[in-house]
C-alpha cells in the first residue's frame, strides 16, 4: 500500500498584532513650591562669642575709622576753600591786567576830549568837529563795552576815595566840600578805581 502523500496544511493567517500606539510623554512633574509657614524648616540663627581681645580690636578698628572719616572731610574742606581761593586769586589777577590796559588807552580818552572841547565854537556840521565826536563817542562806547564808567564828580561831594582834589576855591555856588571843578576825568572798572578825577574842592 502506498503512502499518502501529505500535502503541508496551510497555516492559517494569524491576525496582524496592533502595533502598540506610542503614549505620549508624560510631562516631568514640577516640583512642587515649599509650603511658607510653620511646614517650612527655618534656619537657625548662629551665634558668635567673641572674646575680650577680639572686642578690644573691634573697638580699635572703630575708632581707627573715624579718625579717617574725621581726616577726609577736613581734606574735602581744606580742598574746596583751596578751589574757590585759587579762583579768586586767578579772577583778581585778570581784572588787574584788564585795568593796567584800560589805564593805558585813558590817555588817548583826554586828548579826545581835549579835541572836542576845542572844536566847539566850530560849525556842528563841520566834518572835523563830527568826526572827532564820532571818534570821542565811540571810544566811550567801548569803555563802557569792558565795564569803566566815569566817576560822577562835578558838583557831587568829595569823596578821597575817587577824588583827588589839587585845589581849594572859596565860592557861594557850591556847598562845602563840594567839587566845584573837574581839571581831569576819573574812571572806574566795576568797583575798583583805576583812576582818581582830579578836582578842584569848594571850601
Amino acid at each position: 500500500m502506498s503512502e499518502e502523500t501529505k500535502r503541508p496544511e496551510p497555516e492559517e493567517a494569524q491576525p496582524e498584532q496592533e502595533a502598540p500606539q506610542e503614549q505620549p510623554a508624560q510631562e516631568e512633574a514640577k516640583p512642587e513650591p515649599e509650603e511658607k509657614g510653620g511646614k517650612g524648616k527655618k534656619k537657625k540663627e548662629k551665634t558668635y562669642t567673641l572674646t575680650r581681645e577680639q572686642m578690644e580690636a573691634a573697638e580699635m578698628a572703630a575708632k581707627q575709622l573715624e579718625s579717617v572719616k574725621d581726616q577726609f572731610v577736613r581734606l574735602t574742606a581744606e580742598y574746596d576753600n583751596y578751589r574757590k581761593r585759587t579762583a579768586k586769586e586767578k579772577d583778581n589777577l585778570y581784572q588787574d591786567a584788564k585795568a593796567d590796559t584800560i589805564k593805558a588807552f585813558l590817555g588817548v580818552y583826554d586828548n579826545l576830549e581835549r579835541a572836542v572841547a576845542a572844536c566847539a565854537g566850530e560849525d556842528p556840521e563841520a566834518p572835523h568837529r563830527k568826526g572827532l565826536e564820532m571818534i570821542f563817542q565811540q571810544f566811550k562806547d567801548l569803555l563802557t563795552k569792558e565795564g569803566v564808567t566815569e566817576i560822577e564828580a562835578l558838583g557831587a561831594q568829595f569823596d578821597p576815595e575817587k577824588h583827588n582834589a589839587v585845589m581849594h576855591v572859596d565860592s557861594e555856588d557850591f556847598g562845602e566840600n563840594v567839587v566845584a571843578r573837574v581839571f581831569q576825568t576819573g574812571f572806574m572798572l566795576g568797583d575798583k578805581v583805576i583812576r582818581h578825577a582830579i578836582v578842584q574842592v569848594a571850601n
